[in-house]
Protein backbone atom coordinates (compact mmCIF):
# COMPACT_ATOMS: atom_id res chain seq x y z
CA UNK A 1 0.00 0.00 0.00
CA UNK A 2 1.27 3.27 -0.94
CA UNK A 3 0.83 6.69 0.76
CA UNK A 4 -1.11 8.24 -1.69
CA UNK A 5 -3.54 5.17 -1.25
CA UNK A 6 -3.56 6.07 2.42
CA UNK A 7 -4.86 9.96 1.48
CA UNK A 8 -7.80 8.69 -0.99
CA UNK A 9 -9.14 6.70 1.78
CA UNK A 10 -9.00 8.95 4.32
CA UNK A 11 -13.25 10.35 5.25
CA UNK A 12 -11.18 14.01 5.69
CA UNK A 13 -7.64 14.92 4.09
CA UNK A 14 -8.06 18.94 4.79
CA UNK A 15 -5.08 20.67 5.16
CA UNK A 16 -5.19 22.74 8.15
CA UNK A 17 -2.16 25.92 8.16
CA UNK A 18 -1.25 28.46 10.21
CA UNK A 19 2.16 30.99 9.30
CA UNK A 20 5.10 31.66 11.23
CA UNK A 21 4.18 34.76 12.13
CA UNK A 22 0.88 33.61 14.04
CA UNK A 23 0.40 33.14 17.78
CA UNK A 24 0.89 29.88 19.62
CA UNK A 25 -2.61 30.70 20.76
CA UNK A 26 -3.69 31.48 16.70
CA UNK A 27 -2.36 27.51 16.05
CA UNK A 28 -4.26 26.01 19.13
CA UNK A 29 -7.24 27.18 18.69
CA UNK A 30 -7.00 25.98 15.05
CA UNK A 31 -5.86 22.29 15.94
CA UNK A 32 -8.98 22.32 18.88
CA UNK A 33 -11.41 23.89 16.38
CA UNK A 34 -10.36 21.07 13.87
CA UNK A 35 -9.60 18.25 16.75
CA UNK A 36 -6.26 17.57 15.03
CA UNK A 37 -2.65 17.16 16.70
CA UNK A 38 -0.49 19.31 14.60
CA UNK A 39 -0.56 21.74 11.62
CA UNK A 40 1.55 22.64 9.00
CA UNK A 41 3.10 26.27 8.75
CA UNK A 42 2.73 27.62 5.46
CA UNK A 43 4.81 30.56 4.71
CA UNK A 44 4.30 32.67 1.10
CA UNK A 45 2.97 29.13 -0.35
CA UNK A 46 6.17 27.46 0.77
CA UNK A 47 5.76 24.55 3.54
CA UNK A 48 8.34 25.90 6.71
CA UNK A 49 7.35 24.00 9.57
CA UNK A 50 5.23 21.79 11.75
CA UNK A 51 3.38 23.10 15.20
CA UNK A 52 2.33 20.15 17.02
CA UNK A 53 0.97 19.49 20.29
CA UNK A 54 4.43 17.87 21.47
CA UNK A 55 5.89 21.54 20.47
CA UNK A 56 3.86 23.35 22.64
CA UNK A 57 4.30 21.21 25.47
CA UNK A 58 8.24 21.07 25.11
CA UNK A 59 8.65 24.25 23.97
CA UNK A 60 5.83 26.92 24.88
CA UNK A 61 4.56 25.31 28.80
CA UNK A 62 7.87 24.00 29.82
CA UNK A 63 9.77 27.10 29.00
CA UNK A 64 7.55 29.29 30.99
CA UNK A 65 6.61 31.04 27.47
CA UNK A 66 3.16 32.14 26.95
CA UNK A 67 0.76 31.47 23.83
CA UNK A 68 -0.51 34.33 22.81
CA UNK A 69 2.78 36.24 22.42
CA UNK A 70 4.98 33.69 21.54
CA UNK A 71 5.32 33.45 17.76
CA UNK A 72 4.62 30.24 16.08
CA UNK A 73 8.03 30.32 14.29
CA UNK A 74 10.48 30.11 17.68
CA UNK A 75 8.34 26.87 18.38
CA UNK A 76 7.83 25.11 15.18
CA UNK A 77 9.64 22.12 14.14
CA UNK A 78 11.66 24.05 11.15
CA UNK A 79 13.41 20.68 9.67
CA UNK A 80 10.07 19.05 8.14
CA UNK A 81 10.48 15.69 7.30
CA UNK A 82 8.30 15.20 4.58
CA UNK A 83 7.50 11.48 2.17
CA UNK A 84 5.95 11.20 -1.04
CA UNK A 85 2.87 9.98 -2.72
CA UNK A 86 4.34 6.91 -3.88
CA UNK A 87 6.04 5.64 -0.85
CA UNK A 88 4.83 2.59 0.85
CA UNK A 89 2.75 2.30 4.40
CA UNK A 90 6.46 0.63 5.44
CA UNK A 91 8.46 3.67 4.26
CA UNK A 92 6.07 5.53 6.43
CA UNK A 93 6.55 3.48 9.44
CA UNK A 94 9.97 3.33 9.66
CA UNK A 95 10.41 6.95 9.41
CA UNK A 96 7.75 8.58 12.21
CA UNK A 97 9.53 4.90 14.22
CA UNK A 98 13.31 6.09 13.57
CA UNK A 99 12.27 9.99 13.95
CA UNK A 100 9.80 9.23 16.96
CA UNK A 101 7.27 11.86 14.94
CA UNK A 102 2.95 11.58 14.55
CA UNK A 103 2.96 13.50 11.30
CA UNK A 104 4.26 13.10 7.78
CA UNK A 105 3.56 16.09 5.40
CA UNK A 106 3.23 14.50 2.12
CA UNK A 107 5.15 16.19 -1.28
CA UNK A 108 4.25 15.72 -4.71
CA UNK A 109 6.89 17.23 -7.02
CA UNK A 110 7.44 20.21 -4.65
CA UNK A 111 3.68 20.45 -3.90
CA UNK A 112 1.93 19.66 -0.44
CA UNK A 113 -0.61 17.22 -1.24
CA UNK A 114 -1.61 15.88 2.59
CA UNK A 115 -0.34 14.50 5.52
CA UNK A 116 -0.39 11.27 7.26
CA UNK A 117 -0.66 10.88 10.95
CA UNK A 118 0.44 7.73 12.90
CA UNK A 119 -3.61 7.20 13.21
CA UNK A 120 -4.00 7.01 9.16
CA UNK A 121 -1.15 4.60 9.73
CA UNK A 122 -2.84 2.02 12.63
CA UNK A 123 -6.18 2.33 10.43
CA UNK A 124 -4.32 0.97 7.28
CA UNK A 125 -2.85 -1.64 8.69
CA UNK A 126 -5.76 -2.95 10.06
CA UNK A 127 -7.62 -2.28 7.36
CA UNK A 128 -5.40 -4.50 5.11
CA UNK A 129 -5.23 -7.25 8.14
CA UNK A 130 -8.61 -7.40 8.13
CA UNK A 131 -9.45 -7.91 4.15
CA UNK A 132 -6.60 -10.65 4.38
CA UNK A 133 -8.03 -12.20 7.29
CA UNK A 134 -11.47 -12.29 5.79
CA UNK A 135 -9.40 -13.59 2.62
CA UNK A 136 -8.48 -16.14 4.09
CA UNK A 137 -11.57 -17.04 5.78
CA UNK A 138 -12.95 -17.30 2.90
CA UNK A 139 -9.97 -19.70 0.99
CA UNK A 140 -10.42 -21.80 4.50
CA UNK A 141 -14.37 -22.31 4.44
CA UNK A 142 -14.35 -23.18 0.58
CA UNK A 143 -16.58 -19.93 -0.07
CA UNK A 144 -15.71 -17.00 -2.61
CA UNK A 145 -14.69 -13.42 -1.53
Amino acid sequence: MNIRQILQGKSINALYSVSSDQTVLDGLQVMADKNIGALLVVDKGVLTGIFSERDYARKVILKGRHSDDTQIADVMTANVITIGPEQTLEDCMVIMSDRHIRHLPVMDRGELIGIISINDVVTAIIRDQKVRIDSLESYISGSPY
